[in-house]
């Protein structure tokens, strides 16, 4: 089992950036992939950003694509988004969490078996 803390949340001013890790407690053997995340009050959870451990090919939802960036440090076992041009929009919980085994879709939270306990972005405007 893999435990995974997110940290690096925090209030920021629209347009303004923010780096969020994700330190696993052991590296994630068997799975495909890491994501992150978020979660908005009264919203469903949504897909951010995928990356592929061993290849590093990305992926990203629309609302992302071109102001965030998701890699990882495989020697440290850290995921990490960073986050440029942020709005209102981006406010949310957001959590990382790792692909299951086989999982083929990337971007839907049921291919995912651990998840972190989330960090909170406040954008203000």
């Amino acid at each position: 089992q893999v435990q995974l803390e997110e940290s690096g949340g925090g209030l920021v001013q629209t347009g303004g950036s923010l780096r969020l890790s994700c330190a696993a407690s052991k590296r994630p053997f068997d799975t495909p992939g890491m994501g992150w995340f978020r979660q908005a009050p009264g919203k469903e959870r949504e897909f951010v950003a995928h990356i592929y451990l061993s290849s590093g090919s990305t992926n990203y939802a629309d609302s992302v694509k071109g102001r965030f960036t998701i890699s990882r440090d495989n020697a440290k076992n850290t995921l990490y988004l960073q986050m440029n041009s942020l709005t209102a929009e981006d406010t949310a919980v957001y959590y990382c969490a790792t692909r299951r085994y086989g999982s083929t879709a990337y971007a839907t939270t049921d291919s995912y078996a651990y998840w972190g306990q989330g960090t909170q972005v406040t954008v203000s405007s």
